[in-house]
């Protein structure tokens, strides 16, 4: 199941990206601070809690950014995301959380976001961005409001002399039933020509942004190396009955820059550590180890 549906995204992303890069071919356009992405990440079977269940995801992310200075000071950004996620489950002979709930299969999740830079001088930087999310359950007795989150992410960065950056930053999460501190380590940091430190992905509702080695093999070619803590929350039934998901992920990266607008990602991770938690009883199941492939294209317009 896995293979097929993964071998699916790439037919899907080749195609994708060949119109993307033909048309980026023809118009010869600048840097513009418009961006489109799609993601697909697939994940092995997993055996879920002390049962016979096992747990197969599928995931499609979408995510339209906008990113424009508006002085030597300020920078302004917005972001739109979509995601439609699929859990197969399979030999359901014992019921989950003992069965408080019933099994979901389809789920939903969009944000939006503001973001808000100001460069004090030439070393220090500063960003707020509040955050908007749903997430729920495709089931007859959700009401997608019921399923409101809301936070704001706020850095302060430093600019050495050497152009390296090094910061904090920290994410507060009204998220459904449960309020979230998260810290995190903002970084980017080009240790020598070919090798720099950086965070794969945005601190917010899905977790600190993680840490990743990557090593530039030519000027459109790059691989990296990464781990993050990952987190998903959802209502699944009634007003504020959620299930959270919390896992750690490490994946090794293959990155192209196929022209100056168009670029192509590969993933293979391995997620461990995983657990599911139910918020209402309180129970919690294990999810077992397993492994993930991802593509992710984004274009520049």
């Amino acid at each position: 199941m896995i293979k097929q549906s993964f071998l699916g995204s790439v037919y899907f992303f080749v195609c994708f990206l060949t119109s993307m890069a033909l048309a980026a071919d023809e118009s010869a356009k600048q840097y513009s601070p418009f961006s489109i992405s799609a993601s697909k990440i697939s994940t092995g079977e997993a055996d879920v809690g002390a049962g016979e269940q096992t747990l197969q995801r599928d995931t499609w992310l979408f995510d339209a950014k906008f990113k424009q200075p508006l002085n030597k000071h300020w920078t302004l950004g917005f972001d739109l995301s979509y995601a439609a996620l699929d859990y197969d489950w399979q030999h359901m002979k014992q019921p989950m959380f003992d069965g408080a709930v019933n099994p979901w299969s389809d789920l939903t999740r969009y944000s939006a976001g503001l973001s808000v830079m100001y460069r004090h001088d030439k070393h220090w930087m500063f960003m707020m961005a509040p955050k908007l999310q749903y997430a729920y359950a495709d089931v007859d007795n959700i009401s997608s409001s019921d399923a409101m989150s809301y936070g704001v992410v706020a850095t302060g960065m430093y600019r050495f002399d050497n152009g390296n950056m090094l910061g904090f930053g920290v994410a507060y999460l009204n998220d459904i039933s449960e309020v979230r501190t998260v810290p995190y380590l903002a970084v980017r940091w080009q240790i020598n020509d070919n090798l720099r430190l950086g965070n794969p992905f945005s601190a917010g509702f899905s977790g600190p942004a993680g840490l990743e080695l990557t090593y530039q093999v030519s000027p459109s070619f790059d691989i990296g190396l990464g781990t993050s803590k990952r987190t998903q929350r959802f209502l699944i039934q009634d007003e504020d009955v959620t299930v959270e998901i919390d896992e750690l992920v490490s994946f090794l990266r293959a990155g192209w820059s196929i022209n100056p607008s168009t670029n192509l990602n590969a993933y293979a991770g391995y997620y461990f550590n995983g657990e599911m938690e139910l918020s209402e009883p309180e129970l919690v199941e294990t999810l077992d180890n397993q492994v993930a492939f991802a593509l992710a294209a984004e274009y520049k317009f």
